[in-house]
């Protein structure tokens, strides 16, 4: 095989491969949601945010365990209600979709990749999540939070993103 080749191939193979980021924190910028701030029931699977009052599934839909391992289910904003609406996970039959400040709550300002505390929720998918929020110039559209980066935007309500359970408030 000619160098030229292989090194085209090498390439080809990077690139196709699924890039996967290392959590980025900075320690300049004081955290917005440091461990202190939650109290996590590994045995239930939930966590306690003591600011807010909120209680969290500590894995998005379709992660599970300790580590919150596999991949994330991803819903249109109307199958995601319905899930947080039927969901009895730990024994709780009151799980909702999180309004958007409150999805918002969540976002450490000192990282990305995901900007989350990754200690709290383990193996974020650093994905877009839905909020419960629709968004109020399109009936087609409702809120949501790339949680890459911690920014919060609005979506097409057909979209498939993930679903982070949480019960309290309101």
């Amino acid at each position: 095989m000619n160098s030229h080749f292989a090194i085209a191939l090498a390439l080809a193979s990077a690139l196709a491969a699924p890039a996967l980021l290392a959590q980025t924190c900075y320690p300049n910028i004081r955290r917005s949601a440091p461990d202190v701030r939650y109290i996590v029931n590994a045995r239930q699977g939930t966590v306690l945010d003591k600011q807010t009052g909120l209680t969290w599934k500590r894995c998005v839909e379709g992660q599970s365990g300790a580590d919150c391992g596999a991949n994330p289910l991803r819903l249109n904003w109307g199958a995601a209600l319905s899930q947080a609406a039927a969901s009895t996970f730990a024994g709780y039959k009151d799980w909702r979709l999180p309004n958007g400040k409150e999805l918002q709550s969540l976002v450490e300002v000192a990282c990305e990749n995901p900007a989350l505390n990754a200690t709290v929720f383990p193996n974020d998918p650093s994905y877009w999540v839905w909020a419960s929020s629709p968004y109020a110039y399109s009936a087609n559209d409702a809120w949501d939070v790339y949680f890459g980066y911690g920014h919060s935007n609005y979506s097409n309500r057909s979209s498939n993103y993930a679903v982070r359970l949480v019960r309290g408030g309101q």
